[in-house]
C-alpha cells in the first residue's frame, strides 16, 4: 500500500469522526511543515503558531477533501497559504520589524560535515557559498523562493509544486529556473565559473 493510500484511509477515518486518526497525520507531518512554514515565516517563535493554525485549518476543511491530490500536497498548500496570510498580516501592522540574525545560514552546516579537507580555505569558501546562497534565496521573489524552496528542501515533485502552489507545472519549471538562475548568478564571481556553467 502507498503513502497516499495510507493518508487517504486516515482521512477518510477522520471524516467519519475518528479524531485519532487526525493526529497520525499530524504527527506524520509535523515537521515537515515546520521546515516549509519556517522557510517562509522567518521569526522560529512564530513558525509554530503558523503551523498550529494550517493544521486546525486543514482539520476544519478536511470534510471537503476527495482526494483528487495527495494529502501532504494539500497540507503543503494550506501550510504556504497560512504562512503567506501570516506576513500579509505582518505587513498590514507595519509596527514589528524584522531583525535579520547573520548566523541564519545554517542550512548548510550539513555540506560542511560532510567535506574530507576541513582547511580553514575550504571551511571559509564553504561558509562564502552557503551566505551567498542564504542571501540569494532571501532576494528572490516569493513566489520563485516558495518553488525553489519545495523542489530543492522539500523534494516535491514538479506535478505536487504545482497544486501546493495552485499554478500550471509550466509556470512552476519557469520559476525554478528562474530561481536557479538568479542563484547562480550571484555564485559566479565567487567560484570563478562563467554564465555556461551549468548547475
Amino acid at each position: 500500500m502507498s503513502e497516499r493510500d495510507v493518508d487517504q484511509q486516515l482521512v477518510e477515518r477522520v471524516q467519519r469522526g475518528d479524531k485519532n486518526a487526525y493526529g497520525l497525520l499530524v504527527a506524520k507531518y509535523q515537521r515537515k511543515l515546520l521546515r516549509l512554514v519556517s522557510r517562509i515565516v522567518r521569526d522560529p517563535s512564530e513558525v509554530e503558531d503558523v503551523v498550529q493554525e494550517a493544521f486546525i485549518k486543514a482539520y476544519r476543511a478536511l470534510p471537503n477533501f476527495r482526494g483528487e491530490s495527495a494529502f501532504y500536497t494539500w497540507l503543503y498548500r494550506i501550510g504556504i497559504n497560512t504562512a503567506k496570510n501570516h506576513l500579509a498580516t505582518l505587513r498590514r501592522r507595519a509596527t514589528t520589524t524584522s531583525t535579520k540574525d547573520p548566523d541564519e545560514a545554517e542550512t548548510f552546516d550539513e555540506v560542511e560535515q560532510l567535506r574530507d579537507i576541513n582547511t580553514p580555505e575550504t571551511m571559509l569558501m564553504s561558509r562564502q557559498v552557503a551566505d551567498t546562497v542564504n542571501a540569494a534565496m532571501e532576494r528572490l521573489p516569493e513566489e520563485l523562493r516558495r518553488a525553489i524552496t519545495l523542489r530543492e528542501v522539500e523534494a516535491m515533485s514538479y506535478e505536487d509544486i504545482a497544486v501546493a502552489m495552485d499554478c500550471p507545472i509550466g509556470t512552476v519549471r519557469s520559476r525554478i529556473f528562474r530561481a536557479r538562475e538568479a542563484i547562480a548568478a550571484e555564485l559566479r564571481p565567487l567560484l570563478g565559473t562563467n554564465k555556461d556553467t551549468r548547475w
